[in-house]
């Protein structure tokens, strides 16, 4: 009987020991967090600063969505000020931005007066003018900036982007443009520049959050 008693407390050891080894095998794992989406819009001449934009995210654990319009997007950078902004509006970095010529162009360094005559007057000099749709932050700048509101050429040309831009600049020694430092390439040289123009990251309310907190990080 003794004998007979160990072998039956044996078997029920073990069944209680398989029974906790499953009920803890089939236990539900703690979910882990949906990680936050924030997105995202930029104008083609601010997209250097996409790279900051992910690496603040990556910091708060954030995912980036890329939008293809401003009223789509949390956070829409964009190279100076917007004509009538009234949404909030955080400098988070700075570009110069240039008049730029082939690097075996005849034009040397320009004055303001001089980029207004060339960029309204061209007629009877061999310069091909390059600009943007009116439209675009880079021409608004340009056109506020330096410009002062006078119309460019109807004869301009129009890159539909910054890389176009220096690449026509590239292909052309009588070409010339209007160009981001941060696209000069190759054989582009500047002969005028307009300093310190504001990069923006607009957002359509007050900032909370990670917003918040990625916006900070991009201020840094």
């Amino acid at each position: 009987m003794k004998r007979a008693g160990a072998k039956y407390a044996r078997k029920i050891s073990l069944l209680c020991a398989c029974a906790v080894f499953f009920l803890t095998d089939c236990a539900p794992a703690t979910p882990s967090p949906t990680p936050q989406v924030i997105s995202v819009y930029t104008t083609a001449a601010a997209q250097p600063w996409l790279t900051e934009v992910y690496a603040c995210a990556e910091a708060q654990a954030v995912i980036i969505r890329l939008s293809a319009s401003p009223p789509e997007a949390q956070i829409s950078l964009r190279l100076g000020e917007a004509r009538n902004l009234t949404s909030p509006a955080y400098q988070i970095g700075s570009e110069d931005l240039l008049v730029a010529v082939h690097a075996e162009s005849a034009l040397q360094n320009l004055t303001a007066e001089d980029v207004r005559a060339l960029f309204s007057r061209p007629e009877g000099q061999s310069a091909n003018i390059w600009v943007f749709a009116s439209g675009e932050d880079v021409q608004q700048t340009f056109t506020d900036g330096v410009m002062l509101g006078m119309p460019v050429t109807s004869l301009a040309r129009v890159a539909s982007n910054p890389q176009e831009m220096s690449n026509k600049i590239n292909a052309d020694k009588n070409a010339v443009g209007i160009l981001p430092r941060h696209w000069k390439a190759g054989k582009v040289r500047e002969v005028f520049s307009l300093p310190g123009v504001p990069v923006l990251a607009v957002t359509p309310l007050k900032p909370q959050g990670a917003l918040k907190e990625i916006l900070a990080c991009l201020q840094k």
